[in-house]
């Protein structure tokens, strides 16, 4: 370990012996995946970086590239002994190009503080999670983070224009263009963005970013039921068009533990089976306003036949602080139910007739293998601008090995059946590796082995993640 001491420092290296330390480094937040790694390394600079994995891959030791660690599928934690390369020091904003919108930094940055930053200068970060406080935009792009407002900037693969990353063996690709057209042979960064750091560690990139919006409106609905939930999602996009920025919807059970863990107040007057969260961006006030009037109008008209309105119930904010309360119910699920037990967490895409499907399906399976308040319990919530699920079964009584056999395989395979994909934005790690031929076909995944082969032929990099079987 002198090797890394000269090279990184004392501050770069964290040694076995410092326990403590060294556990939030080895175990993913949710406490599901704990390694035993006992050496982290904290370079600051790309020089670094490739100095140490040019060590690695004469050695054969394998690393783990490591953002702020907030992963779901244990893609950033060791599976054995791997080290560990923390890029938090790694964390300066080198540039902003005002004229084009582009922004140059390290991969380190944290999310929220990047868009801090942006913000301050009239720009955003066209990307927003629960977990901005600490997710890096290096394992954003990692893993090829979704968010909330996918619907209106599309995904982080479409924002990033170039990137600089450090090869298995110590190279570095230089390929960080600030060009926003640039069509000279294949697109290098492509292939970082989602491996989740099997081919490469990223280490600075260059980023497209939007205006900061000068309008925002925020509302919740209540719907009677899930066709309600998409009829509304229908007229929104009819109705608010380019201003549409997100389009979120979650049950009433999932509602219920940030109402019971947090002792919110449901903001409608009576309880709904479905809730919907509508948010517009713009520049123009008056001229969203009116979009939004014409949005409520349609969605509460009863139309012939119908006995009730596509919504039953509504509320917009009438300032800040209301529409950070109105995120909050939504944002603050997956935290409220992680508080209340173990919990099963899925992140799935569907066609978007049979979103919710799922959840129902999943229900019916647990109860009639004799799990008690399934309709409690199950929940489903997410991002209905790009059909993505979030499927969450709780334990209340803590990790329960039944309860998981019930629900895997199956649950990937009725995603496979309904032609959809068992990850929309978590990425595969080491908890859905063995499930990747349900989403994509042999052909495909033997390219990516191949891909892996000739990038990392040792194997040495995040090793046992994304690939059928591994690798070592």
């Amino acid at each position: 370990m002198t090797f890394f001491r000269e090279k990184l420092g004392d501050a770069g290296v964290l040694m076995d012996g410092e326990e403590e330390e060294m556990r939030r480094y080895n175990s993913d937040w949710m406490m599901k995946w704990v390694g035993r790694s006992r050496c982290v390394l904290k370079p600051a600079s790309t020089a670094e970086v490739a100095e140490v994995m040019k060590y690695a891959h004469e050695r054969n030791l394998a690393v783990v590239p490591q953002g702020g660690n907030t992963g779901l599928v244990g893609g950033s934690v060791p599976v054995h002994d791997e080290i560990v390369l923390s890029l938090l020091r790694m964390n300066q904003i080198e540039a902003l190009d005002k004229w084009s919108g582009i922004v140059t930094c390290q991969s380190g940055v944290v999310l929220e503080h990047l868009d801090n930053y942006l913000a301050d200068r009239g720009f955003m970060v066209p990307l927003d999670l629960g977990a901005k406080g600490t997710c890096t935009i290096g394992g954003n792009a990692a893993t090829n983070a979704g968010g909330l407002r996918y619907l209106r900037y599309g995904s982080l693969r479409g924002n990033i224009l170039g990137m600089e990353a450090v090869l298995a063996d110590g190279t570095i690709l230089d390929s960080l263009s600030c060009l926003r057209k640039d069509n000279t042979g294949y697109g290098l960064p492509q292939l970082f963005i989602g491996a989740e750091g099997t081919l490469g560690i990223i280490t600075r990139l260059s980023l497209l970013v939007p205006s900061r919006p000068k309008a925002k409106n925020v509302a919740l609905f209540g719907c009677r039921d899930f066709w309600s939930v998409k009829r509304a999602f229908l007229l929104a996009r009819q109705n608010l068009g380019e201003i549409l920025s997100a389009v979120e919807f979650a049950d009433r059970a999932a509602l219920d533990f940030v109402f019971t863990r947090e002792g919110l107040r449901d903001p409608l007057t009576d309880q709904h089976p479905f809730y919907i969260l509508i948010e517009t961006s713009g520049m123009n006030e008056d001229h969203d306003g009116e979009k939004l009037h014409n949005f409520l109008e349609a969605a509460m008209h009863v139309a012939d036949g119908e006995s009730d309105a596509v919504v039953t119930d509504g509320v917009v904010a009438q300032d800040a602080t209301q529409a950070a309360a109105i995120w909050r119910l939504r944002e603050g699920i997956s935290d409220s139910m992680t508080f209340s037990g173990y919990v099963y967490k899925y992140d799935v895409s569907l066609p978007l007739p049979r979103m919710y499907e799922l959840v129902e399906d999943t229900r019916i399976r647990l109860k009639a293998h004799g799990v008690a308040d399934t309709e409690k319990i199950v929940v489903g919530y997410g991002h209905l601008g790009d059909a993505n699920l979030h499927l969450n079964v709780c334990s209340i009584s803590g990790r329960n090995d039944e309860m998981l056999a019930l629900l895997e395989p199956w649950l990937f395979e009725w995603v496979a059946g309904a032609k959809g994909s068992i990850s929309a934005e978590h990425g595969l790690g080491q908890c859905k590796n063995d499930f990747l031929h349900l989403s994509k076909d042999t052909s495909a995944v033997n390219m990516m082995k191949q891909l892996k082969a000739a990038m990392d032929p040792k194997g040495i990099l995040n090793p046992y993640k994304v690939l059928p079987g591994g690798s070592a």
